[in-house]
């Protein structure tokens, strides 16, 4: 990835969290790393922790950027989440996992925000 696109994407990850912070999550963790895999952000609220997958695309041609979450990054992500959950998880937590879609426009920032985007195992 070259340097000008991981600067974009943490550009998306500060929006993402920003935005959820402003809807009352707190975010406990950024860049969550497992070996080559990692979770972008770990947020909570009250006793709900959502793992989040932050995708960020300037314009539109490369379509809706949470669409970009395939079948084989939910599989990475569940399993980070579980070395996650392992350390830090606590009984009375129910996890989640969200997605959180950056799309930045002619200088237009929108924000989709999608709950439970996709199931988690214990």
């Amino acid at each position: 990835m070259s340097n000008h696109n991981q600067k974009f994407g943490q550009l998306g990850e500060r929006i993402a969290a920003r935005w959820l912070v402003q809807r009352g999550w707190r975010v406990v963790y950024r860049r969550f790393r497992n070996g080559r895999r990692d979770i972008d952000l770990v947020v909570q609220r009250d006793a709900t922790v959502a793992f989040v997958e932050v995708k960020a695309r300037k314009g539109s041609s490369f379509g809706d950027p949470v669409e970009a979450v395939h079948h084989r990054k939910q599989r990475e992500l569940t399993k980070s989440a579980h070395v996650w959950i392992d350390r830090h998880g606590r009984e009375e937590e129910s996890y989640r996992f969200d997605v959180v879609g950056v799309l930045v426009d002619e200088g237009r920032v929108l924000v989709k925000h999608i709950e439970n985007a996709f199931e988690v195992s214990k």
